[in-house]
């Protein structure tokens, strides 16, 4: 790949995404002489680019009207796990970032039993702007929004991606199944194990399930070599 500075990448990605394209293969991120990975210096500065140049004042859909901050989305850049939920819900629209509520601190509760905190993961959602009531995001919404959450796992290239909830499970993955039939299994999305498991807002009020999402938590702890401390029985009900 030859050589390209980022004012002339930014017009290659709009020149594509005008044509319609959802996903380009980029391997912008590793070094071509030493076929490295770049650092998070280089990730981050690649995130705040799409962010500020590219995304923008996004206009690109209906969700932009009635949003007051769009949530792009938080954390480690150079993580090995990535959580994708569907999108942000009245606090995370007013502080601008993702999985802040009552929600979000399940997700955050679950991050620490993992043994990380979210520094050390990055999280971040289907559209970046607030459905109406809290509504799923509508099929041609969350389309436009994907090119930026495809950019965005791109740059971070994590190890392992945690879906939460159908609306993420289905549009990453491009599929009609749901969290209860495909839950527990890994799939891939272009080279990345994924871990599809329930939505933290299911969780709130299932919450018999949530040892379901911890074994989720540990197959993906087991997948990374980490240390699992505590590691439920079969059936238990946290």
């Amino acid at each position: 790949m030859s050589s390209i500075n980022r004012d002339e990448l930014r017009l290659v990605l709009e020149f594509y995404r005008n044509m319609g394209l959802s996903s380009i293969y980029m391997d912008e991120f590793r070094d071509e002489k030493s076929g490295k990975t770049v650092g998070v210096e280089e990730k981050t500065e690649a995130l705040e680019d799409l962010r500020k140049n590219i995304i923008g004042d996004c206009r690109k859909c209906r969700l932009h009207e009635g949003r007051k901050n769009i949530v792009f989305g938080e954390g480690n850049p150079d993580c090995e796990i990535m959580f994708i939920g569907e999108g942000p819900g009245a606090d995370e629209d007013i502080q601008g970032r993702p999985f802040v509520g009552k929600a979000g601190q399940l997700l955050t509760n679950l991050i620490k039993k993992m043994g990380s905190d979210r520094n050390d993961v990055y999280i971040a959602n289907i559209v970046k702007c607030r459905p109406p009531g809290n509504r799923n995001p509508l099929p041609d919404e969350a389309r436009t929004c994907m090119v930026f959450l495809k950019r965005q796992i791109e740059i971070i290239s994590p190890k392992v991606i945690m879906v939460l909830g159908n609306v993420a499970l289905q549009n990453l993955l491009g599929t009609d199944m749901r969290i209860t039939k495909v839950r527990g299994k890994f799939h891939d999305y272009n080279g990345i194990k994924v871990m599809p498991t329930f939505h933290p807002s299911y969780l709130l009020r299932s919450p018999k399930d949530k040892w379901l999402t911890w074994e989720d938590a540990v197959a993906v702890l087991k997948y990374l070599g980490k240390e699992i401390e505590d590691q439920p029985a079969a059936g238990r009900r946290a």
